[in-house]
């Protein structure tokens, strides 16, 4: 059996990166610049205050003090969106509201709050700097700046700046069209009747979840029962996809079906079977150019090897340059055990506190037992044949931001 990293590197070696698109802005979200992208103005594109108050010239308050203030003639008003009628002459003032574009002979702002406002005259009782509360020309961006390279993820922040620039669409690298398909005489899917003997199909839309979540497309291709030709038939539609996944059917027992019928849809088998636990059943293959993961059944197998092989090779296609999950060392505040010869991925809540991040077991770690995946923050590997000890320090794949205790980030 190969072990984790010697699987998860000939995986990689056969994923490619997705094509580019132009897609909307909104779309852009989460997913990868294709190229970078350069600033064709200023931003902001003329000089601008920072402040409801009067725009002026600094010159004119030079010598203004609470005993003798400075008195500007206000020569108008401009509202966010105009611009001044007209110049504003020396010892003049003109009343501005924050965002509009400082009138001509004015180089300073200065608030509505700090002047004494009389008819048709302010009074200004100290000396006001060149600049103050003007947010000049290309303070925030300059024309011809790289703002943005190719490989940066959009997210909010960046979908704000490429409004701010004035692109409506980007070019991003496409996300993965992900088929998923679940097989098993046993398996109905959700609407079906779960008679004695079934289970209700679990697996294919925590799948498409964690296909969502990774960044790509998921395609639900139903359930497949235990019949070489029905599941040919369903691999057969799943490769039309970017990739395929399947859960169930890749192990050794006689209606273990996945892997033959791979092989007689000509698609070439590179590895079978991992060193871990849960997962040890784990096929990965490829057709035509389309990668196939062959998954476990049960359920926390299933989503526990997606987390370990899918999801980087996912994140591959969509153009990201960060593959894994972040990676912790953490305490373990009870011990955590694997008796097993293989090594373990168990799951585990996660805090942070002055000490550090710190784990416990979410309970039973059957691979059919959903609930303790649901509870978990993170996946604890344990080396073979090995118990953590209580205070004992573990390495910890983190798949949600870990919980704080005592004021801890």
């Amino acid at each position: 059996m190969l072990t984790v990293e010697e699987a998860l590197e000939q995986i990689l070696v056969r994923v490619s990166r997705l094509g580019p698109e132009r897609a909307d802005l909104l779309a852009c979200l989460g997913r990868v610049l294709a190229e970078p992208v350069v600033a064709s103005s200023d931003i902001p594109p003329w000089p601008n205050s920072s402040m409801d108050g009067f725009a002026l010239n600094s010159g004119d308050t030079l010598r203004a003090t609470p005993d003798h203030p400075a008195e500007l003639r206000v020569a108008g008003t401009v509202p966010a969106g105009a611009v001044a009628a007209h110049q504003i002459r020396p010892g003049e003032a003109c009343r501005i509201f924050t965002g509009a574009p400082l009138p001509q002979g004015t180089d300073s702002v200065i608030p509505q709050e700090e002047v004494d406002v009389l008819t048709g005259h302010i009074r200004v009782s100290r000396p006001v700097a060149p600049g103050e509360f003007v947010r000049p020309l290309g303070e925030d961006i300059k024309a011809g700046e790289r703002v943005l390279e190719a490989g940066h993820v959009i997210g909010p922040a960046e979908v704000g700046l490429l409004a701010t620039l004035g692109r409506s669409r980007a070019l991003v690298f496409r996300r993965p069209r992900v088929a998923i398909l679940s097989t098993g005489d046993e398996v109905v899917d959700l609407g079906g009747q779960l008679a004695p003997g079934k289970i209700r199909n679990s697996n294919t839309y925590a799948l498409m979840a964690q296909v969502v979540e990774a960044g790509g497309d998921p395609i639900n291709v139903g359930v497949a029962p235990d019949r070489r030709d029905a599941i040919e038939e369903r691999l057969r539609w799943g490769l039309s996809a970017d990739a395929l996944i399947s859960s169930a059917g890749v192990s050794v027992g006689e209606y273990d079906l996945v892997r033959d019928s791979l092989g007689q849809l000509g698609a070439e088998l590179h590895l079978w079977q991992v060193s871990m636990r849960p997962g040890k059943p784990i096929t990965f293959g490829s057709a035509g150019g389309c990668p196939i993961f062959g998954l476990p059944g049960n359920p926390v197998s299933a989503m526990v090897t997606f987390e370990l092989f899918v999801r980087p090779a996912i994140r591959k296609m969509a153009g990201h340059l960060s593959l894994h999950r972040p990676t912790v060392r953490a305490r373990a505040l009870s011990p955590i055990p694997n008796p097993g010869h293989r090594r373990a991925y168990l799951r585990v809540s996660v805090t942070a506190d002055a000490r550090g991040y710190a784990v416990r077991l979410t309970g039973n770690q059957g691979s059919a037992v959903l609930t303790s995946m649901v509870a978990a923050d993170g996946l604890a590997v344990v080396p073979p044949d090995t118990t953590v000890p209580q205070e004992g320090e573990v390495q910890v794949l983190l798949l949600k931001p870990p919980a704080s205790q005592n004021g801890a980030a």
